[in-house]
């Protein structure tokens, strides 16, 4: 069973940082693709930044030149930096990959979310 676990939400204040990370867990053959997504309140889920097994990244324009995706391979833990943090950046951030588990086939796994709160 693969299963994708956020951490590191929280409360701060506007032009603060927080660092996000997502991290894979079971039985585990390759990852492709490793996502952030976010949700606010009344709203679409939106893709933040997405980076591929092969290191391209990319970002929504509201995020340009104040978040980092980044990830570390051996530890199948995808991390998201963010600066400068501003209060419309307040929604729940979701963790996505494309997975394939030893003797499947590639699945797309969401993590739980985790809250991020931006106070003016």
């Amino acid at each position: 069973q693969v299963q994708l676990v956020e951490s590191g939400g929280g409360l701060v204040q506007a032009g603060g940082s927080l660092r996000l990370s997502c991290a894979a867990s079971g039985s585990i053959f390759r990852i492709n693709t490793m996502d952030w997504y976010r949700q606010a309140p009344g709203k679409q889920r939106e893709l933040v930044a997405a980076l591929s097994s092969g290191g391209r990244t990319m970002y929504a324009d509201s995020v340009k030149g104040r978040f980092t995706i980044s990830r570390d391979n051996a530890k199948n833990t995808v991390y998201l930096q963010m600066n400068s943090l501003k209060p419309e950046d307040t929604a729940v951030y979701y963790c996505n990959a494309d997975i394939s588990a030893l003797g499947d086939d590639w699945e797309n796994y969401w993590g739980q979310g985790t809250q991020v709160t931006v106070s003016s």
